[in-house]
């Protein structure tokens, strides 16, 4: 069980520390907040969808998804819409941290929504979740084990998005204290409409 546990854990520490669509959103939203609990419902709702997308991987469900085409096909399709269209809804937003708290930040209705949509809706997101980890839990017969190297990796991906929620406020804090958010917003806009056409290409070329 302990050698399962490290497997997963370095296993997934070395997928989740580079910086994409997920991480950075996290991060965008530890900068607006006051508090960096304001970001809370993005990284609960995250840390959720990457818990059960390592179960479904562990119990060997992967497979069958990634590889039925209109399935794939369908949630592609709707995750560029929505990273198109909140990447416009967040081009719009305007702010400072002079203002009010609630010019800048996300509510948690709509940080729960996007969150969700770049943590299931991403097939590159799904093939390190699913196929890298779930293929890795192959090498575990027992359950014991099974657990264990999934409770490993869904424990990184709940420190990590703890800690970059709150390593997105202090930065924010300090080079951002007294300036507007507006650029904030129109960098994470631009990573939305660049996330979305990286999906396309990821939906176009996946075999």
């Amino acid at each position: 069980m302990l050698i399962a546990a490290v497997h997963g854990f370095i296993l997934a520490l070395g997928l989740i520390l580079p910086i994409g669509m997920q991480n950075g959103f996290i991060l965008t939203q530890g900068a607006v907040n006051r508090r960096w609990t304001g970001a809370l419902p993005a990284v609960i709702t995250a840390s959720v969808c990457d818990t059960v997308l390592v179960s479904l991987a562990v119990l060997g469900l992967s497979a069958v998804a990634l590889h039925i085409f209109w399935l794939r096909y369908i949630l592609g399709m709707i995750g560029i819409g929505f990273l198109l269209y909140m990447g416009w809804k967040t081009w719009q937003d305007k702010g400072s941290m002079d203002q009010d708290e609630t010019s800048t930040a996300w509510p948690p209705k709509r940080q729960v929504t996007f969150a969700a949509s770049v943590s299931l809706f991403n097939p590159h997101a799904l093939i390190d979740t699913l196929v890298i980890l779930g293929g890795s839990a192959l090498a575990y017969t027992s359950w014991a084990d099974k657990i264990a190297f999934a409770s490993a990796c869904s424990v990184v991906s709940w420190i990590w998005f703890f800690f970059l929620a709150i390593g997105g406020h202090i930065a924010g804090k300090a080079a951002l204290r007294s300036t507007s958010f507006n650029k904030i917003h129109q960098v994470a806009a631009v990573m939305m409409w660049l996330s979305a056409i990286y999906l396309a290409y990821i939906i176009y070329t996946f075999q």
